[in-house]
């Protein structure tokens, strides 16, 4: 993993409650080179979700960062000092987030068609299996690195028949 994190909580995602609807907050985040670190769904975007977040980040990856680049939310410096340690560097910058954004767009498209998931259970559910399979499923191992085509497409059968395997055996 790099050495770096671009945590953010992506635009609400709906969530029918019944009777209306609810906006939960997907906080994922991604290392240097574009690998998925952790996701969480949260019904919050607070201090204590935040805190949660980055502490079960840090249990994943075994380590805290040397630095974490937000979009500069009230709760995030204290979260990452207290979870993280006041060794980590925190960046704010709207324009160096953009890549954590643009990470989004995956999930967002494919729940924007349906508006909004059933319960927070199930967008829980969708976001996880989702994150897991895309990072499975990619190619690259290192941000801006080139596979030729031919590679990418054995690279995904293999792989896809590797999800298709645990599938059938379950």
């Amino acid at each position: 993993m790099g050495l770096s994190w671009l945590p953010s909580p992506s635009d609400p995602t709906t969530a029918s409650d019944g009777d209306g609807s609810q906006d939960s907050y997907l906080y994922r985040a991604i290392d240097a080179d574009g690998n998925l670190v952790d996701s969480l769904l949260s019904e919050t975007r607070d201090m204590d979700a935040a805190k949660r977040f980055f502490a079960q980040a840090r249990t994943v990856v075994g380590h805290a960062p040397e630095k974490v680049t937000t979009d500069g939310h009230d709760a995030y410096p204290r979260a990452i000092r207290e979870t993280l340690g006041p060794e980590v560097r925190h960046r704010t910058s709207r324009y160096m987030n953009n890549r954590m954004e643009q990470d989004h767009r995956g999930i967002k498209q494919r729940y924007y068609p349906m508006r909004g998931f059933g319960s927070v259970d199930a967008a829980a559910r969708f976001c996880t299996a989702h994150d897991e399979l895309r990072d499975h499923l990619r190619y690259r191992q290192h941000l801006n690195e080139v596979v030729s085509l031919a590679d990418q497409r054995r690279l995904f059968q293999e792989r896809w028949g590797e999800v298709c395997a645990v599938l059938q055996a379950a």
